[in-house]
């Protein structure tokens, strides 16, 4: 037995992008766009103004190579509208080098880059910061910063990220095919629903009737077979509203914890968990479910202040003691996606334990702060010689620590959020106690079984979740005292459980305590054992 030390997916991810320097940390590449109408800036407004998804032809030179025709627009909603509003030059950009010619791709193999403008924080290191956290537990785009150019003058420092598209499905999980949406609608064009429909909220995933026009306006089908996609859609949306108990079998509930988990301790609110319940993609994995997966992370750490909840703003104070269980305690039926689910208690206590592994790994021993001192270090000297940021460059030096105004608003410092709130809560009751511990994960193989066996303390019970390939989900076994008696754990702490052995078996365990669940690996279900 050996542990895997790449997640389930991630293999020619790893093997192929860390290949390339597009999205490397500690790169920043080098973008020039050339459009040959001297006009492109208001043409560009037009088409954005117009909601139309047409593209301005460029050329694209990225450290030095070339590509020809590539279809450019304005991305982004308010990072797009209110430094327009200002007359600012820095606005986010979409690049498509398969706009014309179907078979470019930029280097790496990508089909499209993302540009943009670090609006909301002054710090810069937000989105950057977000995404390196998140993709320790799951399925996460790459994202640097680079260096853009329009028609032969310095625009300024970008943030580069990895779009979520067929290349990102296809990296990450083997493939591209099947249902694919953007949980966040084109504002510009939300249309009113038929008359058919129940009131909605967003991209909540709130059942609104059966018919996929009721949920057109909210969500932008982006598979090929548009009428499995919608039919995809409506039954997650069913399935979890009217039979949460049937919930495992269209969605991947482990990777919706995570997400959940990421946008609660981070105090990501420009996200489902948020007043506008988007920014967020489902896709059809392998093994059937729908998985969630991030996106938009430019105003986490408490860069967005509406939850939902609260009328208004919320307050410095309520941003560091921001409730684990916003619409859960309140039950809110326009968050089925926090409210059904968490209403599991096995899922709750692994909600809580995954809470606590993010807390633990990247807040508690201060591993965010290098991260962010180190990158913050790499593009100090392109933040200062940035002819168009949105904010001075003493916000940059500050906003990391303090918080500065943004528009408004405030901008909180990401130390002064995060340092508060992991001590509040370190210091609560649902971390404290007798949390159970899990060593000595073990197997043997004899015949067609694998015996898998653990040493736990202050476990009350144990699963096993196991899988014989990445096609299927994971299926859940109760563990009992080396397998053979129902009724807790034996004198020694050695907890077992026999199954078929099939080639390449996939387990990770989830152990019970009072008040929360740890999973053994920690990062399970985006980590596990792996028997070859």
């Amino acid at each position: 037995m050996r542990k895997a030390l790449l997640f389930f997916f991630a293999t020619y991810w790893y093997s192929t992008v860390f290949a390339q320097n597009l999205y490397d940390p500690d790169h920043i590449p080098v973008i020039k766009i050339t459009f040959n109408d001297s006009n492109w800036n208001m043409r560009l407004d037009s088409l954005k103004a117009a909601g139309a998804k047409d593209r301005l032809n460029a050329t694209v030179e990225i450290d030095g190579q070339v590509f020809k025709e590539v279809g450019v627009r304005y991305k982004g909603n308010s990072s797009y509208k209110n430094p327009r509003k200002r007359n600012k030059a820095k606005l986010p950009f979409n690049l498509k080098a398969n706009y014309t010619d179907k078979d470019q791709r930029f280097p790496g193999g990508y089909e499209t880059l993302k540009l943009s403008n670090v609006f909301m924080d002054p710090s810069f290191v937000r989105e950057y910061l977000s995404y390196e956290i998140a993709r320790k537990y799951m399925p996460a785009p790459r994202c640097n910063f680079a260096r853009v150019y329009v028609n032969g003058e310095y625009i300024g420092l970008y943030n580069n990220t990895q779009s979520v598209d067929g290349k990102f499905l296809e990296d990450t999980f083997g493939k591209s095919e099947g249902t694919f949406f953007k949980c966040d609608p084109e504002w510009e064009d939300v249309r009113s629903p038929p008359a058919n429909c129940k009131e909605g909220e967003y991209s909540s995933l709130f059942y609104i009737g059966d018919d996929p026009k009721c949920y057109a306006g909210w969500y932008e089908v982006e598979s090929k077979d548009e009428q499995q996609g919608w039919k995809d859609l409506v039954g997650l949306s069913k399935t979890l509203n009217q039979r949460p108990e049937n919930i495992e079998s269209v969605l991947n509930v482990d990777m919706t914890l995570w997400m959940h988990a990421f946008n609660h301790v981070l105090v990501n609110l420009d996200s489902y968990t948020g007043r506008f319940s988007h920014n967020f993609y489902l896709y059809k994995t392998p093994d059937g479910l729908l998985t969630p997966l991030i996106w938009d992370l430019n105003i986490s750490f408490g860069g967005f202040r509406l939850d939902g909840e609260k009328q208004g703003e919320l307050t410095n104070e309520e941003l560091q003691q921001f409730s684990l269980f916003v619409h859960f305690k309140n039950k809110n039926p326009k968050r089925p996606l926090i409210t059904n689910v968490l209403a599991n208690p096995l899922w709750r206590k692994v909600y809580i334990g995954h809470c606590r592994t993010i807390l633990q790994e990247n807040f508690a021993n201060g591993e965010y702060l290098r991260m962010a001192e180190n990158m913050q270090a790499l593009i100090r000297e392109d933040v200062k010689a940035d002819p168009n940021r949105l904010y001075p460059f003493e916000d940059f030096e500050k906003n990391l620590r303090t918080s500065t105004e943004v528009g408004n608003t405030t901008s909180i410092g990401i130390e002064e959020l995060m340092k508060a709130r992991t001590e509040f809560l370190l210091k609560h009751p649902l971390f404290n106690g007798k949390n159970p511990v899990v060593s000595s994960v073990q197997n043997s193989v004899a015949g067609t079984k694998v015996t898998i066996t653990a040493r736990v303390t202050d476990g009350v019970k144990v699963w096993l979740m196991y899988r014989s390939n990445q096609a299927e989900p994971f299926r859940m076994a109760e563990v009992f005292d080396d397998g053979q008696h129902a009724d807790g754990a034996a004198a020694d702490g050695t907890w077992g459980i026999a199954v078929e052995k099939t080639t390449g078996l996939q387990y990770y365990l989830i152990v019970e305590g009072d008040r929360l669940a740890v999973c053994s690996p920690e990062r399970a279900s985006y980590e596990f054992y792996e028997i070859k």
